[in-house]
């Protein structure tokens, strides 16, 4: 969730002990899975591949809380910004576009045609200048979209994968709503609200995190390999910011 009147992200931070994050995280050029499961098979998939206590969160009250009200100031810095919208378009981002776990800001430089925001809060949502819909929907609650199959020709989430508690779910249901070639773009710093990132993210290092997501369209299925770039400089002294994406497979790709 990117944006707030009142505290903005911080460097993240562990208040509990570690489930040995790094535990089990797989190299970038290990082989995707080639479709999606059903949702309990996906479920049970995600609780083996991970440590106990990886999804685990510091509060555990619920989201809808959390985000009652409005953040509206930007949680990593201009330069981290800019980075994500020079990725959207050397991606080409375009066309139909899902924004996921969104708020009053999406980065993009030049708006999609077609913007669907998602996200927990709906006054933050509506002061969003380039969304052309918007949704509040709980992901943590229910990972299944409310969308039809093939309904988006991109997706983009910016720093807020750290606060999925179900991310395997919501990978193959982001996959189910893409069309097929379509990207799923992921960026992330490391800044967040301590309190609400899952446990295995706020002891694992930037280099593990970028093990994590991709771990995550592997998991998922549907997915190509997942592609990792840092996509500030090594020697930014300002906020990281990193990328993992990955495109979803076609049906004659995922049946190969």
């Amino acid at each position: 969730m990117s944006c707030a009147i009142g505290p903005a992200a911080t460097r993240c931070t562990p208040s509990s002990p570690a489930p040995n994050a790094a535990s089990g995280s797989t190299p970038a050029t290990s082989t995707p899975r080639p479709a999606a499961d059903p949702p309990g098979q996906t479920a049970a998939v995600e609780q083996a591949a991970f440590p106990p206590g990886f999804f685990e969160r510091a509060d555990p009250s619920p989201d809808a809380a959390f985000y009652s009200w409005p953040r509206l100031v930007t949680h990593i810095d201009d330069a981290a910004i800019a980075a994500v919208g020079a990725l959207y378009d050397d991606l080409a981002i375009a066309g139909t576009v899902l924004d996921l776990m969104g708020s009053w800001v999406s980065h993009f430089r030049r708006a999609p045609a077609h913007l669907t925001v998602l996200g927990m809060n709906a006054e933050e949502l509506a002061a969003n200048s380039q969304a052309s819909a918007s949704v509040v929907h709980d992901l943590n609650q229910s990972p299944r979209l409310p969308f039809a199959p093939d309904s988006f020709d991109a997706v983009v989430c910016c720093v807020s994968v750290d606060y999925l508690t179900r991310p395997v779910q919501v990978f193959a249901d982001v996959a189910r709503v893409l069309r097929s070639g379509g990207p799923f773009v992921c960026t992330f710093s490391n800044r967040c609200f301590p309190t609400r990132a899952i446990r295995g993210w706020l002891y694992a290092t930037d280099e593990q995190h970028c093990d994590i997501v991709a771990r995550y369209f592997r998991l998922g299925g549907g997915w190509g390999d997942p592609v990792v770039e840092r996509r500030t400089p090594p020697n930014h002294r300002g906020d990281p910011l990193f990328a993992v994406w990955a495109y979803r497979l076609g049906t004659t790709d995922a049946g190969s």
